[in-house]
């Protein structure tokens, strides 16, 4: 199975490389785990889920430390047909939930998310859930909608997206969770995300 995330972040401030420096650092630790390759519009991370994760998320936590408004956008996705296997990307969380029912996956995620780390900075997110080539696909979504509404994140329903608020800690994973607890355990799935902190608009 191929996973992995294209990762873009947008600092609103004239000071935007040294914020988008500092949260390149946060990715140090992860890089025996993950391929990550950045150019100049997007960082490619390739890999496990546990570590992908863990890098995304601390790379936006490291920039919404700082006080400027910064929104990051990312696109998620295991299984694409037309990537290659890739050794690295193993999760036995995937390998174990092709033997397990949807309350099963429901009652595994939330108690992830109850075990998240608290990383002291609260955080919006929206987001949507794609589940691709599967027949009960929208008994997988809406089982997903479940799980989220009781994570202790859920901040509501928009049209076409859910959003999410908390700490970066219990957001992530609550994103995790849905990533991959719910569609086929080895078909396509894909998120498409919306990451934002600091804004004026909540003041």
């Amino acid at each position: 199975m191929f996973i992995g995330a294209q990762v873009s972040l947008y600092p609103m401030t004239s000071d935007f490389v040294d914020v988008i420096m500092t949260g390149l650092e946060a990715l140090s630790p992860y890089e025996a785990d993950l391929r990550i390759e950045t150019d100049d519009m997007s960082t490619l991370m390739v890999g496990a889920p546990e570590p992908l994760f863990a890098a995304i998320r601390d790379l936006f936590a490291a920039a919404a430390k700082r006080p400027e408004h910064v929104t990051m956008h990312v696109t998620f996705s295991r299984g694409c047909p037309g990537e290659p296997d890739d050794p690295s990307c193993r999760c036995e969380t995937l390998e174990q939930a092709q033997e397990q029912s949807l309350s099963d996956r429901q009652a595994l995620a939330a108690q992830a998310v109850v075990q998240a780390p608290d990383l002291g900075v609260g955080i919006d997110v929206q987001f949507s859930l794609y589940v691709m080539g599967s027949g009960n696909h929208m008994d997988e979504i809406y089982g997903c909608i479940d799980f989220l509404k009781g994570s202790g994140t859920f901040h509501g329903s928009k049209n076409f997206c859910t959003r999410l608020r908390g700490d970066a800690g219990a957001v992530f994973e609550t994103l995790r969770q849905a990533f991959l607890r719910f569609g086929p355990a080895q078909g396509h799935v894909t998120i498409d995300m919306t990451a934002s902190a600091n804004s004026p608009s909540l003041r």
